[in-house]
């Protein structure tokens, strides 16, 4: 089997908390990401699911080091960026780029489309100056947009063109791997099956590595290979989009794939919903053992002692529960 393009091996991201204006102390510590380990192989889609506040975007952004790691190993094809330096890292972009959630925010309002997709091929010295029109108008038309819109400026457009463009911009070194964090979210509907279907097209024709974060477990099995479900920090599930979402074997995974809903209405009102006590637990005081035990209807005693590990759970398959086939 060949190496994975990137790994990640225990990856922690924490946030220390601090009082006072004058004399600062300690207050505790925000755990983010709390030890993440995790390979993506070249070509494949991960798709990253998971409650609000469990982690994700923190990951996203940890991977490109836009986020400093506080301890752990992130490897880009062998190379390891959390000791990288500077000017490593930002060579490093050259593979790994990045797609925001919100279109709005993601460009910058003084700057033209032609600016925008042309700055990371001036910054980068990928092509001469002559060639950046040319590659900037094949950008456009591989996303869809006609380049009689490259003197446009990001408020002329809809969010969904927002969106295209900012696909663009991310394509625009060519990378090996692009993390998307819910890059469809702020969309409406008909507008996210268009940039699904945009981003899983360019994924074929251009050999792409694909993190697609999102809330919507329907759309993740849309577009994704393999699915890793996230809860305060960790991953909790890891498998097939297929065996994740038909066949979740952690109680969280089941509550979060009995949410989505079925279009047939006689089944809808017919199912039962898994609804889950009570709020996440804070990442600054997590509780101990499985943090999701006080949450679950199948807690036992020896939930609460150790943090349960990934462990086989199939065919390239893992689960983190001490209790994995017995519900």
């Amino acid at each position: 089997m060949s190496a994975p393009i990137l790994e990640l091996r225990d990856v922690k991201t924490h946030f220390p908390l601090h009082r006072g204006l004058i004399f600062r102390r300690d207050a505790g510590t925000v755990k983010a990401v709390d030890g993440v380990t995790l390979s993506v192989k070249k070509g494949e889609v991960l798709g990253l699911v998971g409650e609000s506040g469990c982690g994700k975007s923190t990951l996203a952004r940890t991977i490109l080091q836009l986020l400093p790691t506080t301890a752990g190993t992130v490897l880009l094809g062998g190379r390891n960026l959390t000791t990288a330096d500077a000017a490593e890292v930002r060579a490093a972009r050259r593979d790994l780029q990045m797609i925001f959630q919100d279109p709005y925010a993601s460009l910058n309002p003084r700057m033209t489309v032609f600016d925008t997709l042309a700055e990371p091929l001036r910054v980068h010295g990928v092509c001469p100056a002559e060639e950046i029109p040319a590659r900037v108008h094949r950008l456009m038309e591989r996303v869809g947009l006609a380049p009689r819109f490259l003197r446009k400026y990001p408020h002329e457009f809809s969010g969904g063109q927002r969106q295209r463009i900012a696909i663009a911009r991310a394509l625009a070194l060519e990378p090996r791997i692009v993390v998307a964090d819910e890059p469809v979210s702020a969309l409406d509907v008909s507008i996210q099956a268009q940039i699904l279907n945009l981003l899983a097209g360019l994924c074929r024709e251009m050999d792409l590595t694909l993190i697609f974060i999102a809330h919507d477990l329907s759309v993740v099995k849309h577009i994704s290979d393999r699915v890793a479900v996230m809860y305060l920090g960790r991953i909790v599930e890891l498998g097939t989009a297929a065996d994740v979402i038909e066949r979740p074997q952690h109680p969280y995974t089941k509550a979060l794939v009995s949410a989505i809903p079925v279009p047939d209405p006689d089944v809808e009102r017919t199912r039962q919903r898994l609804v889950l006590p009570g709020d996440p637990p804070s990442p600054i005081n997590p509780p101990s053992g499985c943090a999701f035990h006080p949450r679950c209807a199948h807690a036992v005693a020896r939930c609460r002692e150790a943090v349960p590990p990934l462990v086989p759970a199939g065919p390239a398959r893992e689960a983190a529960c001490v209790r994995l086939g017995e519900i």
